[in-house]
């Protein structure tokens, strides 16, 4: 293949479509079950209005949908139709288990399902399938039920029950407001929660952004997006809980006892369950083997592209990890690869220099309306 991508979320479908209109030959390996990224894993109490904006897909917009319905749902129904209606040569379920430097420089992706020759790779694969839990002396002692947000189905599982939501970010105040009307809760995080009073407008989302860009330039793991951001955004359902004392938080815990959580100035909680809203890493330890990981930790990317292998772009990883940066950064990794491919130094592996990015800029067909498949 000229290109693999992994991952068949938003990232790797924004991508699917500029490359099928490129005259590249490519193939989508997808490792989920169904069309769908990983919203299909969602909760189902997570309704499409309670998220973020989902933005359209390239081509085909989503439409007026039904706002109270399981985000799960909805998107993977879209994200299908998606699929059809470009014909795009998406497989699953694959595993891509690493990429490493094959022949003639071109990379090679081992998968599951076999291998794969690319000359270029765009690496889409979000990080839903890298919970991020943290550890605590005393753990392994808890008594009741650890889980993790990626683990959590309904809140009726946990009616009677103590229940420690940990973190503060979205997913951590969602479920803790959701949990707190059927039950008791208590409510900790590392540093004090910033909430936002307005609405989080198009200025204060390029700031977010700008801000982790400038991480992944430096080669920083890309952080979350309140974190670069100023604060939770305060709505009526964030009032009702506050005035309800649902987020009050405590500061976290020093250690973990089996009938709890604990602090060294002798405070205990008593609970039945701890749930870790502690966030997700990206996805990238498949490609370790290429030695993208600048000491910081992060891969440093610039415009998609990896540094310090211009054939490796990541889609959906640092400033474009949201639904609308997504499909940008899609276009733009295209645009890339192929004015790579095009340079007689394509064929250099990884010492490839960077009078292929100088090269003229790629226009595309403008786009068309589409009609889903039935």
């Amino acid at each position: 293949m000229d290109v693999v991508v992994i991952g068949a979320g938003q990232a790797g479908l924004s991508s699917a479509y500029f490359l099928s209109r490129s005259g590249l030959g490519f193939v989508v390996l997808d490792r989920s079950p169904r069309p769908g990224g990983a919203w299909q894993f969602r909760w189902p109490s997570l309704t499409l209005g309670a998220t973020h904006r989902v933005h359209d897909l390239p081509g085909l917009p989503l439409g007026v949908a039904d706002t109270t319905r399981p985000s799960s749902e909805v998107v993977s129904e879209y994200f299908a139709a998606y699929e059809r209606a470009f014909d795009l040569p998406v497989r699953r379920p694959v595993g891509v288990r690493s990429v490493r430097e094959g022949q003639d420089g071109r990379l090679l992706v081992e998968t599951s399902a076999g291998d794969w020759s690319a000359r270029a790779l765009i690496n889409a694969t979000g990080t839903w399938d890298r919970p991020f839990w943290p550890r605590y002396p005393g753990q392994e002692s808890f008594r009741g039920r650890q889980l993790h947000t990626a683990d959590y189905t309904t809140r009726e599982e946990f009616a009677g029950k103590h229940v420690v939501v940990v973190g503060a970010g979205a997913s951590g105040i969602q479920l803790l407001m959701e949990i707190a009307e059927i039950t008791t809760t208590t409510w900790v995080t590392r540093r004090p929660p910033v909430f936002k009073e307005g609405v989080f407008n198009e200025e204060a989302g390029r700031e977010t952004v700008a801000r982790v860009d400038a991480r992944v330039r430096a080669g920083l793991p890309p952080g979350s997006v309140i974190g670069a951001s100023t604060g939770y955004p305060v709505n009526p359902a964030v009032k009702a809980a506050m005035a309800a004392g649902i987020l009050d938080r405590l500061p976290m815990f020093d250690r973990i006892v089996p009938e709890g959580v604990a602090w060294d100035d002798g405070r205990l909680v008593e609970a039945d369950v701890i749930l870790w809203a502690t966030g997700f890493r990206p996805v990238i330890n498949h490609l370790a083997p290429l030695h993208l990981r600048e000491p910081g930790g992060g891969i440093r990317v610039e415009d998609t592209r990896a540094v310090l292998d211009p054939r490796v772009h990541l889609v959906g990883y640092g400033p474009s990890a949201s639904t609308i940066g997504a499909n940008r950064a899609g276009r733009t990794a295209v645009q890339h690869i192929r004015r790579l491919l095009a340079a007689p130094e394509a064929g250099v592996s990884r010492d490839v220099v960077s009078s292929a990015s100088a090269a003229s800029d790629v226009s595309f067909a403008p786009d068309a309306p589409v009609v889903p498949a039935a």
